[in-house]
């Protein structure tokens, strides 16, 4: 009965169809014998399916290495597994205010988008349903200061965070805000050129002075900005984000210069962040008794090949994509390796940053959806935009080996499928920041727009795999303190529009109506079971 509720058969699972064929014939033949042979036959039968389950379930467990194997029934319900999350383990999904119009792939906008705006009651009813206990906004700066510090609060965007907030907390549900994904107001952008400038410090620092003050008294997790390492290098050093600056050698820009303003960009949010946490402590922590960190976008880089010269790309890699930003603001300095590959053009730290630094992070979060290969570009001639320039490290950090990325392939371009990428980047943030706990902020499966797709067996097969690579980290002695699936419904997909799909819930565009996928059901379930043996745990202690 077990090996029947498999939703879809995949190589391995060849002998689970021809266990189920012979139980099957045999059965049919048994229908013309006595019912002393039935008796006899019966018996036979369930010694044959008893010895052929347990081989079975064995295989099934060895072969589980692989993304697409289906452990869903026998793995995540199995009662015996000893694993236990902390009950005070947070289970959530994520989501995030409008960002920024303009280069998105199918013409459209997100001024309606799923209208999570009104909608919110509808949608933490959901989240209800599904038994989280945490729910990642981020707030949008714009809404609350349109003209940034120039102008007045937009008491209109106050109250209506303090609606969602309340109906957040009513529904016993933990608000995990983010003060900025990637928008900011169009204003500072004219003014003085946003992230460029190193006004923005003020600004960013005034912002989060009227968020702390209107919501923390309910708000206790706090992050100062999600994916700045995203929002740089595509935003000043590629061009595909807003406001699109870099040089010609990386994309189609009209302005800006990918070798250097990267570095004064990241140099500024880095600032921003530090003067947030040390306002929060200095002023509202001890009261609101709230925690803040900062969220990255966290790839796991395996090196292109065993030789030196790749092993050693793969460390230039995440020192100019993840440690560029978290070094700073725990140790007070900049990656060893771009130290020495920029030199004096690294912005330099004032001594009041320096101090804000040494207690700069409560958490970290951690954006895991996918991993790359990393190729040496010092040694070996590579072209600028795939790893041949300082900007990059002379690491190309999205190389193909025998024409193919690391992991299986998706719908959607930039995410390729490897569970492993998620623990070697758990155990990495874990070794190199030691006792600063950590939080999967985002994860989760896109897919094509192209039709309902309710039955999203990838999608469960992702969220399963990529949670046992979590588990097996925590056993490691990974301080992972809870996790996001991104995201609760189909949404506006920042430049990427309406063209891929990542909600656990269908939405549809027209109409807005949501409706729930398997992976609604399985993350339902997941939640509940593992929910469960915490409390278990709690009271047998």
């Amino acid at each position: 009965p077990v090996l029947l509720k498999y939703p879809y058969q995949r190589k391995s699972e060849q002998s689970h169809s021809i266990f189920c064929f012979y139980i099957y014939d045999l059965h049919s033949w048994t229908i013309t014998e006595s019912m002393e042979a039935k008796s006899s036959m019966y018996l036979s039968l369930f010694t044959f399916w008893f010895i052929s389950f347990t081989i079975i379930t064995f295989v099934s467990s060895a072969s589980s290495s692989t993304w697409s194997d289906d452990h869903i029934s026998l793995r995540e319900t199995n009662e015996h597994e000893t694993f236990h999350f902390p009950k005070s383990f947070l289970f959530g999904t994520a989501s995030s205010a409008y960002q920024l119009p303009r280069k998105i792939a199918d013409g459209s906008h997100g001024k309606v988008a799923v209208d999570h705006y009104h909608r919110y009651p509808e949608d933490l009813d959901l989240m209800e349903d599904l038994g989280v206990n945490s729910y990642r906004f981020s707030l949008s700066w714009a809404r609350i200061l349109p003209k940034g510090r120039f102008g007045d609060v937009n008491m209109e965007g106050i109250d209506h965070y303090n609606r969602m907030i309340n109906a957040i907390l009513k529904r016993g549900i933990e608000p995990f805000v983010t003060l900025t994904h990637y928008d900011i107001p169009q204003e500072l952008e004219i003014r003085y050129g946003s992230w460029l400038n190193p006004q923005i410090r003020e600004d960013f620092e005034h912002y989060a002075n009227i968020c702390f003050r209107y919501f923390g008294n309910r708000v206790k997790f706090w992050a100062t900005f999600n994916e700045p390492n995203v929002q740089v290098i595509m935003g000043y050093r590629k061009g595909t984000y807003p406001p699109s600056r870099c040089s010609k050698t990386f994309g189609n820009c009209t302005r800006g210069g990918s070798d250097l303003e990267p570095l004064v960009t990241a140099h500024n949010i880095i600032r921003s962040h530090l003067a947030a946490v040390n306002l929060y402590r200095t002023k509202y922590q001890k009261q609101q008794r709230g925690k803040i960190g900062i969220v990255m976008n966290a790839i796991w880089f395996e090196p292109f090949s065993d030789s030196l010269a790749d092993r050693l790309a793969a460390e230039r890699a995440q020192a100019f994509y993840l440690t560029w930003f978290l070094d700073p603001v725990v140790f007070g300095r900049y990656p060893r390796e771009m130290q020495e590959i920029h030199g004096e053009d690294l912005p330099k730290f004032t001594k009041d940053d320096l101090k804000n630094s040494e207690n700069g992070l409560d958490f970290i979060g951690i954006n895991q959806y996918t991993s790359r290969y990393a190729k040496d570009c010092l040694h070996s001639t590579c072209e600028p935009g795939q790893g041949g320039s300082r900007a990059e490290g002379f690491a190309y950090a999205n190389a193909l080996k025998d024409g193919l990325a690391l992991g299986e392939p998706t719908g959607v371009t930039w995410l390729a499928v490897y569970p492993r990428g998620m623990e070697e980047m758990l155990m990495y943030a874990t070794e190199r920041y030691k006792k600063i706990p950590l939080y999967v902020t985002e994860n989760g499966f896109g897919e094509n727009n192209t039709g309902v797709l309710l039955n999203d067996y990838p999608r469960v097969n992702f969220m399963s795999s990529y949670l046992d690579a979590l588990k097996r980290a925590m056993r490691k002695g990974a301080d992972v303190r809870g996790y996001f699936t991104w995201s609760l419904l189909d949404n506006f997909e920042w430049v990427y529009g309406y063209t891929i799909r990542f909600g656990m819930y269908h939405v549809d565009f027209d109409t807005l109506e949501r409706t729930p996928r398997l992976s609604a059901s399985w993350y339902k379930n997941f939640i509940s079971q593992h929910r469960a043996k915490s409390k278990d745990d709690d009271d047998d202690a």
